[in-house]
């Protein structure tokens, strides 16, 4: 009989005080299914949709096998720096109750040296992407010699990306006696490949997706995830496109592209009709898709339009809506676009606009998953499109003065100031920080930070746009 909550496991104190303060009461069934195997030093392959809960199953799995001394013990691979910062950062708040546990992330796009400084320091768990982990093996930064646990987070992406040369490379470093957990999306043949490969006796466990039909009015089967498949000409997609947003009026609706072109497109359009649209796709730079990502997830910008590469290892907790502005050519592709929403038992909507040119992808997407089912577009509304529920204000401190997110809270909210409940997203990133707050305060919120310090200093704040200002613009600190 499978556990239900993380009480009945052999988790430690410290593992179940974090529970409790992140507010995880019960399993979700990945976790259910794996946790106790993982718990036990079993290795494990498992299949589950992105958004079900793997990075908790696996991150107590990590922290139950940490053992005082300070040396790398377990290692996590993620096929991207945004996944591997996310899981890193799951990691830390796991560990919130468990003393002295230190947790490094090494990702590529950053630079080299600092990470070797941290490794220096020593950490007890490394979280990072193949090719900057193999970097610092190779240059005899890092030692994976004591290892007990290795993790390949999203397998399938990382196979996807060409990693598999990377990934061979960093495996010869690591002790044959360890455990190694598997998990991905998708169940290719590479896949299989890879345990047999790497894995010894591995469990295997398959979490159901979903069946793939269901009407725009019927709520999706075994999921709290509505999925609607619309037939539309081509030229008339955008049309449909709004016609669907002002009829369901989502918090935040993830929009996928097939192309860079396409996107720039349907952004500049929906901003056109009034939505507070952004689009990001692989020829930004980091910092700007970084900065676009960063005023999504804080709640002041409603629609984000991507290619699926440039929203890779994204993990947004609480977006309401995907749409897929005409099918993925890779049913798997489809996959992962679908579970970006739904995510932890949270309602979600899955809409697909479907033309002529589609046929190829819908066939392929039906063999893989089943009929679908469409359904005639909702009927227009005559309201305005809503406005986002929050600001995001960008600071000019970050990482490099130390900042932590309760020191941008406390600033905030302490004696005079705001209601926490009006205080959002908060990220620090290297010298600069975003914090959400709720639109009505956000003239409030500035002048708090323009009144008070922020860890013993003054720093400047202002609105953050969607446009990125180039370095040494007006207003750019």
């Amino acid at each position: 009989m499978l556990a239900t909550d993380f009480a009945s496991l052999p988790l430690s104190p410290g593992a179940l005080a974090a529970l409790e303060v992140l507010g995880f009461e019960r399993l979700l069934p990945v976790q259910a299914q794996t946790l106790p195997d993982i718990l036990a030093g079993r290795d494990v392959l498992a299949r589950a949709d992105t958004g079900s809960g793997k990075t908790l199953a696996f991150g107590l799995g990590v922290l139950a096998a940490l053992k005082p001394p300070l040396h790398v013990q377990a290692l996590v691979l993620c096929p991207t720096r945004e996944l591997a910062e996310q899981v890193a950062q799951e990691l830390r708040r796991l560990a919130c109750r468990t003393p002295n546990v230190k947790v490094l992330c090494l990702c590529g796009g950053l630079p080299f040296a600092p990470q070797r400084a941290s490794l220096k320091q020593g950490a007890h768990v490394l979280v990072g992407t193949p090719g900057r982990v193999h970097e610092h093996l190779r240059k005899g930064s890092v030692s994976l010699a004591q290892l007990k646990v290795l993790v390949l987070d999203e397998a399938d992406r990382m196979l996807d990306m060409g990693f598999e040369p990377q990934l061979a490379m960093v495996l010869e470093h690591v002790p044959r006696e360890r455990q190694t957990l598997l998990f991905s999306a998708t169940y290719p043949p590479a896949i299989a490949e890879l345990s047999r490969s790497y894995q010894r006796d591995a469990l295997h466990v398959d979490v159901p997706t979903p069946a793939l039909a269901s009407s725009a009015d019927e709520p999706a089967r075994a999921t709290n995830v509505t999925h609607a498949f619309h037939r539309v000409a081509a030229h008339q997609r955008l049309a449909a496109l709004a016609r669907w947003l002002g009829h369901h009026r989502p918090g935040s609706t993830l929009v996928f592209c097939n192309t860079r072109s396409e996107c720039e497109a349907v952004s500049s359009e929906l901003r056109a009709l009034g939505w507070v649209a952004a689009s990001i796709h692989g020829e930004l730079s980091q910092r700007e898709r970084q900065h676009v990502q960063r005023l999504f997830a804080g709640g002041s910008c409603s629609v984000l339009v991507a290619t699926d590469v440039a929203a890779r290892g994204w993990d947004l907790a609480d977006l309401q809506a995907v749409v897929s502005f005409g099918l993925a050519r890779d049913p798997t592709v489809h996959v992962h676009r679908v579970g970006r929403t739904g995510r932890l038992g949270r309602a979600g909507l899955v809409v697909n606009l479907v033309s002529a040119e589609d046929a190829a992808a819908l066939a392929a997407l039906e063999r893989a998953s089943g009929q679908a089912t469409f359904a005639e577009l909702p009927p227009p509304s005559a309201e305005p499109p809503p406005r986002p529920p929050n600001v995001t204000l960008l600071l000019n401190a970050g990482k490099d003065k130390k900042l932590r997110p309760a020191d941008i809270l406390g600033a905030l909210t302490a004696e005079g100031g705001l209601a926490g409940a009006d205080v959002g997203a908060i990220h620090i990133d290297d010298s600069t920080s975003y914090v959400a707050v709720s639109a009505g305060c956000a003239e409030r919120a500035l002048g708090l930070l323009r009144e008070r310090k922020v860890k013993g200093r003054a720093v400047r704040a202002r609105r953050a746009g969607l446009e990125l200002r180039k370095p040494g613009s007006a207003g750019q600190h």
